[in-house]
This record gives C-alpha cells, sequence and structure tokens, in this order.
C-alpha cells in the first residue's frame, strides 16, 4: 500500500534538520543494513551527519505530521544515499524517490552493499543494472559494493 509523502529539496540544512535525518538514518540502517554491527553504525553516523550537510542535493519526505521519513542525496548522476524509516519501508517511498531522482536529476548510477540484498532487489527492480563491483566500500572498510547503472 502506498502512503502519502511530500518529497522537498532541502537548501538550507539548520543542524536540526541534519540530527532529525540522522535519526532516521539510524533506524533505517539498523533495520536494513544487518551485516554492520552497532560499532560500525557509531563510526559511519559522524560521516552521514557531514554527508547529508554536503551533498549537493538533498531530498526529503515528510507525512502530514511533518515527521521526516526518509531521505535522498544526489551528487552528479549518481543516486549517493537513499534511507527510509521503517516504518515507511516497503509502502512507495523509495520507489517515488528514485522516480523523481531518475526524470528531475537524470540521475543513471547507484551503489549498493553486496550484502544488502532487499536494496539490491529494489534497485534492480526500478531498472538498475549490475556493472562493476569492488571488494571495500568507499572508507575502505570491507563491504563489497555493487556498482549499478540505470537501464530502464
Amino acid at each position: 500500500m502506498e502512503t502519502q509523502h511530500c518529497i522537498a529539496a532541502q537548501y538550507m540544512r539548520p543542524k536540526k534538520l541534519i540530527q532529525e535525518l540522522g535519526k532516521v538514518w539510524e533506524q533505517s540502517v539498523q533495520s536494513t543494513h544487518h551485516f554492520l554491527t552497532a560499532e560500525d553504525r557509531k563510526k559511519l553516523y559522524p560521516l552521514v551527519l557531514d554527508a547529508l550537510k554536503n551533498v549537493p542535493f538533498l531530498l526529503t519526505a515528510q507525512n502530514e505530521e511533518g515527521e521526516y521519513l526518509g531521505f535522498m542525496g544526489i551528487e552528479g548522476n549518481k543516486l549517493e544515499m537513499l534511507f527510509i524509516h521503517p516504518k515507511a519501508q516497503k509502502k512507495g517511498l523509495g520507489k517515488a524517490f528514485v522516480a523523481h531522482a531518475l526524470s528531475a536529476y537524470n540521475i543513471a548510477f547507484v551503489d549498493v552493499n553486496e550484502e544488502n540484498k532487499d536494496a539490491r532487489a529494489f534497485y534492480q527492480k526500478m531498472g538498475f543494472q549490475q556493472f562493476a563491483r569492488s571488494e571495500y566500500d568507499d572508507l575502505g572498510s570491507h563491504f563489497p559494493l555493487l556498482h549499478l547503472k540505470f537501464k530502464g
């Protein structure tokens, strides 16, 4: 069942917004990235906050009560981050984000953790196909990445 949500670009990024999105990231990752330990998440958290402040295009989704349900970040033609709050997962929000990114930002690429099978399946369903694999993530940690390209 798809739910109502509003996707909006965030040009101003006050500390409160970054903190709220950090909470969304924490809850999302806890429910989807089972291969990460609590220590891994703790190490990643400040890097995520920094990325939220600096990614060129940051879009968020809120429900009618103003609660943040998810966010995505785009740089160039690459979807750099997409995280959905557990209560909004599998309800069409991720699909709406990616559809918007494809049409409004012309994204063509996304990386996904190899061990995140649900995310892999989601992006494949959205028209992305693997073209490469890296043994390590961008931070040099042994979390293999699959590099996907949009094929339509």
